[in-house]
């Protein structure tokens, strides 16, 4: 099975994945770590992304999942997935992949992302996020303002983990 965490940066998807693969006793992995150099390049100046920046970037993880839905791996995925299309190419298998939609409210994850120190993703592209997202249909969605281990349980019990 295949669970990616998806929303806007700051939502938490990195901490809430790593925490959620530790208690299942799954792999984690890290969508921002599969982005090339130069897309790094481009969102640690500012720019944000466009659909053709992407698109390698998207069937990266696309083979990565496939890969271990082939194995009978069990991934958990932190990954922005912002636009339905996006969501579209990951889902590598729709019985095996399970979507989590982290939401928060523009405050709240501005105040997280001016407290975030070390990432190359500026507060300043917030806002483009925010207006790129697309809601997702048929996902679970969690609010990120409770606990980390509220986001937890709300997600096992919604998957049933």
């Amino acid at each position: 099975m295949v669970v990616i965490l998806m929303g806007v940066s700051g939502a938490g998807k990195t901490t809430i994945g790593r925490l959620l693969a530790h208690t299942l006793g799954w792999r984690f992995l890290e969508g921002d770590d599969f982005h090339p150099p130069a897309n790094v390049a481009k969102m640690h100046a500012g720019v944000p992304l466009s659909d053709a920046d992407r698109e390698p970037w998207l069937e990266t993880l696309r083979g990565v999942l496939a890969e271990a839905v082939a194995r009978g791996e069990n991934v958990v995925l932190a990954c922005s997935a912002l636009r339905a299309r996006y969501r579209q190419v990951l889902s590598v298998d729709p019985a095996q992949v399970r979507w989590v939609y982290l939401q928060g409210s523009p405050a709240l994850i501005a105040q997280r992302l001016a407290a975030r120190k070390g990432h190359f993703m500026p507060p300043s592209l917030l806002d483009s996020q925010f207006n790129v997202l697309e809601e997702p249909e048929g996902a679970l969605g969690v609010d990120v303002s409770q606990g980390q281990r509220a986001v937890i349980d709300t997600i096992r019990a919604g998957l049933r983990l």
